[in-house]
């Protein structure tokens, strides 16, 4: 009787576990944004001084790598008018499974 208890109470530990875990990965999955940020969300999340443009201290990824092409004006800033204005990143293609 004790080994068969002891045998219900593993499986639900374990259905439960499994149960959080694909509940977090669904979490994560849906958190994650669809297309391009918006200008306002690019300066929210990386104009750390606020002042409203972007240095390339402050810029990250595809802004970073190409940040002298989209500061036109080479002012050393992306303002938001540069940012509007800033050619698209490429999008990789994702492997087919």
């Amino acid at each position: 009787m004790k080994n068969l208890e002891n045998k219900i109470v593993t499986s639900l530990a374990v259905i439960v576990l499994t149960t959080s875990i694909s509940y977090a990965q669904e979490e994560e999955r849906r958190e994650k944004p669809k297309g391009s940020p918006s200008i306002a969300k690019i300066l929210k999340d990386l104009d750390a001084n606020e002042d409203g443009k972007i240095s390339l201290k402050e810029a990250k990824g595809p802004l970073k790598k190409d940040f002298k092409k989209i500061d036109t004006n080479e002012d050393g800033f992306l303002s938001k008018k540069e940012l509007k204005n800033a050619p698209k990143p490429e999008r990789r293609e994702r492997p087919r499974n």
